[in-house]
């Protein structure tokens, strides 16, 4: 197993696996973990990048100026190592480079950094997507945080609630049985800014806005200390777990899985974003621990 990297500050400690740079464990002052259990009756990720793509991919490949390329669900980063390329006592930034085996799936020179500082009671996530080519470059981004639900700190799992920052009014994309984004839409749960937190509500897979009105939630029980996840540059969110797991994922996403049926050239996709040659794209999400409310 790799070694975590840990970075700690008097309110809270990290641990990231330079495997995927994922977040593996968040414990707040006391040593208590905010993070899934990652068990694996459920579902083992703990934080994954998901970059090139967001998402399932129609027929397992992305398609560019003709040629198809084989894309695997939510990309390759999270199954690739980062180096380690900077460290501090609060901080660490991890570098994936593109390399013969990467530009098999995604045809392009790349390098993505992934920076975590701690401030305070705040842990700040931020992407840097650099294109090294001389033309401009298609991408998506996503993160994908595994939050402990319950929180740990003894209130019970029917207690806790996600409460948006402002009004979601519309209906959510709805997930094929494959993975993409189906044709029909669903409800929202949303009522008066906030999700009580239940398993059915994740039958069908994950809970998709697209758009996003909000640029931040609130996670908790009504009592007690809760997570305040900041999201200001991303345009979609999902939210997901798997009915009866003690974990729920909160995903600001910068891209969306392919549309169902989807044959058109991934510059065209829905949610990818283009970066000028020699450009950068930065993308950055934050949870704070918020002890009294």
């Amino acid at each position: 197993m790799t070694d975590l990297i840990t970075i700690a500050n008097a309110h809270l400690t990290a641990q990231i696996n330079p495997h995927g740079a994922e977040l593996t464990h968040l414990h707040d002052a006391d040593g208590r973990e905010l993070m899934t259990d990652a068990d694996p009756a459920f579902w083992t990720g703990r934080a994954p990048v998901l970059f090139p793509v967001v998402g399932v991919v129609n027929e397992g490949v992305i398609r560019l100026d003709g040629q198809a390329y084989p894309m695997q669900k939510h990309g390759f980063a999270r199954h690739s190592t980062f180096e380690v390329v900077a460290q501090t006592e609060t901080s660490a930034t991890f570098r994936l480079t593109d390399s013969e085996e990467t530009r098999k799936a995604y045809p392009f020179a790349f390098a993505l950094d992934i920076v975590f500082t701690l401030d305070g009671a705040t842990l700040a996530i931020e992407a840097r997507i650099h294109n090294r080519t001389d033309a401009a470059m298609p991408a998506s981004f996503g993160f994908h945080p595994a939050f402990a639900w319950p929180l740990p700190y003894g209130e019970s799992r029917a207690d806790h609630r996600i409460t948006f920052d402002a009004d979601e009014p519309g209906k959510l994309k709805a997930i094929s049985p494959d993975g993409q984004i189906a044709i029909d839409e669903r409800p929202s749960p949303v009522e008066n800014r906030v999700i009580a937190l239940r398993d059915e509500l994740f039958a069908k897979d994950a809970l998709v806005w697209d758009p996003i009105h909000s640029d931040a939630v609130t996670y908790g029980a009504k009592t007690g200390p809760q997570l305040h996840i900041a999201f200001p540059d991303t345009p979609k969110l999902g939210i997901w777990t798997k009915p009866g797991a003690a974990y729920v994922c909160v995903e600001p996403w910068h891209g969306i899985a392919d549309p169902e049926g989807y044959t058109g050239d991934y510059r065209d996709k829905p949610g990818v974003f283009e970066i000028p040659a020699g450009g950068t794209k930065r993308i950055e999400m934050s949870v704070t621990l918020v002890q009294e409310h």
